[in-house]
């Protein structure tokens, strides 16, 4: 920024209430302001549920725009917004903006600058997922794996640390996590031979504090699982989206990809720490446990996926809607599994999952994805769900998540590794369902119990939002931000903001009025790998929206 962008910012930004540093303590108490929104998912256990009910399902049907912010970026937008003292904050790929949260004008813009053939090296959108914030700064990721630190106030830089060499295939598009004082991030790249890791930094300095592996060498702990070889050299194990934190039991739990390549014939073994769910020292990276979703994946069945912390039954447990079609219940203390159920209409390459054991009870699917017959398995590479995050209200003891209908035909076949490029091993198709590929669900999360579900043709990929006024926010491919009633699936509004929306709704309150902000913006993985022709006639460009209530 030149020095009079610099001092007009610092202008507009005492004028939209100056911006001071905040503490850990606030992160920690981010659920009880609706005023700000401070952590990744309102609030450090992620359930994306609000008790502001200004908006309900009486008044949902009001809704009205209040302003929109151009993000100036024709690709895909996933972003969180966070919301501090009436400054909003929000990425794209190529740039953080401060944003005066009542008017929508802008408050500071700072670029990031990469090389131009980093994309190449990005699997599934060329995305960023937001900001995380302390003590007057905020931390961000860039597609060519480095973390940066800005001037909240300002947006000036102040420090800028690269991970590792993006040209292997490592990237970043990850929202970081602060974390008992440290910046965690986790590395993508699970479809280019990559071995993943997650890592920390110190939020002053910018210091490396630890790294913590998702594919152990030969002697760690978890190596047995790998063959003799270098396989675990290429293991996989990307860790692309946000972990959760519990300061009571002072854990940050992160979820990690597949394994690498997708033939598992070529590495016989459960492939530790791959599709795991683990819990980890913040200070530290130590691994005090952790529990494997899919042993030697071979379906790409991600356990990236959001790790909700809620109290059930007199436990502290986590959940997660798995890319392999269960949603399990874990023990956050011990990782016990306390439950796991289908949540999508078809799961084949699985029976069940043993309570005792955690393990799955696989099937001749499984089975013959690995030994390179030709096979059909549902869900598909997409997942039951893919990125996209549920919400869970609390009061309703219910998840609200976005499903996915699609399978995949599959063979595996010899891969050839060659740095920066795809190395799948296996050869595949998608198998299409009659009618939706789709549907947003209300789910019992120690049942599995469809409290409800509303279908569509093309799957939604956006977040969902839950509120004390009894309601779900989320969005569509085809353009609409949409509200539903909570307890019963009625579709209560939508707005067609004309370009898909693929991002992650949230809301926050100011001078007793209620707001709910998104980015649209389309291009996830499934307008990039799907041929879907329907969403041709769906532009991209994205902006950031925020509703209200009319005065």
């Amino acid at each position: 920024m030149t020095k009079a962008a610099i001092s007009l910012a610092l202008l507009l930004a005492v004028g939209a209430t100056s911006v001071h540093g905040q503490t850990a303590e606030e992160l920690i108490n981010d659920t009880s302001t609706t005023g700000d929104v401070l952590t990744y998912g309102m609030g450090y256990g992620q359930q994306r549920y609000s008790p502001l009910d200004q908006i309900n399902t009486e008044t949902a049907s009001q809704l009205t725009p209040v302003w929109a912010y151009s993000l100036d970026d024709g690709r895909g937008q996933e972003s969180f917004p966070l919301v501090r003292n009436g400054v909003m904050y929000v990425t794209t790929h190529k740039a953080t903006m401060a944003i005066d949260a009542m008017t929508g004008k802008q408050i500071w813009k700072t670029s990031v600058d990469y090389p131009a053939e980093t994309p190449r090296v990005a699997c599934c959108g060329i995305v960023n997922r937001g900001v995380a914030m302390l003590d007057g700064k905020l931390f961000r990721t860039t597609l060519d794996a480095h973390v940066i630190a800005l001037d909240a106030e300002t947006g000036e830089e102040i420090w800028r640390k690269k991970s590792i060499d993006f040209k292997t295939g490592y990237s970043f598009t990850v929202a970081p996590l602060v974390a008992d004082g440290v910046v965690i991030v986790g590395i993508s790249g699970g479809e280019y031979g990559v071995r993943g890791y997650i890592e920390a930094y110190d939020p002053e300095s910018g210091e490396q504090l630890w790294r913590t592996y998702t594919v152990p060498a030969p002697g760690e702990p978890g190596s047995e699982t790998w063959p003799e070889g270098d396989a675990w050299e290429r293991g996989g194990g990307p860790a692309w989206l946000t972990g959760t934190y519990d300061p009571d039991l002072n854990t940050v739990y992160w979820g990690t990809g597949n394994a690498g390549p997708w033939n598992a014939g070529l590495r016989p073994g459960d492939n530790l720490y791959t599709t795991s769910i683990l819990a980890l020292d913040p200070k530290t990276g130590e691994i005090k446990w952790h529990y494997q979703t899919t042993p030697n994946d071979p379906f790409d069945y991600d356990a990236t996926n959001e790790l909700v912390l809620a109290d059930l039954e007199g436990q502290k447990v986590l959940m997660q809607a798995n890319r392999n079609g269960f949603f399990y219940v874990l023990n956050r203390e011990t990782g016990k599994l306390v439950a796991a159920n289908k949540f999508v209409d078809r799961v084949d390459w699985a029976e069940s999952i043993d309570l005792e054991t955690g393990k799955p009870n696989q099937t001749e699917v499984a089975e013959g994805a690995r030994t390179g017959d030709q096979v059909e398995f549902w869900p598909s590479a997409f997942g039951g769900k893919n990125w996209s995050p549920i919400s869970y209200d609390p009061e309703k003891q219910t998840a609200f998540v976005n499903t996915i209908n699609v399978g995949m035909n599959y063979k595996a076949v010899e891969p050839q590794y060659r740095a920066g490029v795809f190395y799948f091993g296996a050869e595949f198709s998608w198998s299409w369902p009659e009618g939706n590929r789709g549907f947003l669900r209300a789910i019992d999360p120690l049942t599995g119990e469809v409290k409800w579900e509303d279908g569509s043709e093309i799957p939604r990929l956006a977040g969902t939002l839950a509120t004390g006024g009894g309601l779900v926010f989320t969005g569509a491919q085809t353009g609409e931000f949409e509200v539903f009633n909570s307890e019963t699936g009625e579709k209560l509004w939508s707005f067609n903001t004309g370009s898909g929306v693929i991002g992650q709704p949230m809301t926050w309150e100011m001078d007793g009025r209620q707001y709910v902000s998104i980015v649209n913006g389309g291009g996830a993985v499934y307008a990039l790998f799907s041929g879907d022709e329907r969403l041709a006639g769906y532009p991209a460009g994205g902006n950031l929206w925020t509703f209200a209530l009319p005065n």
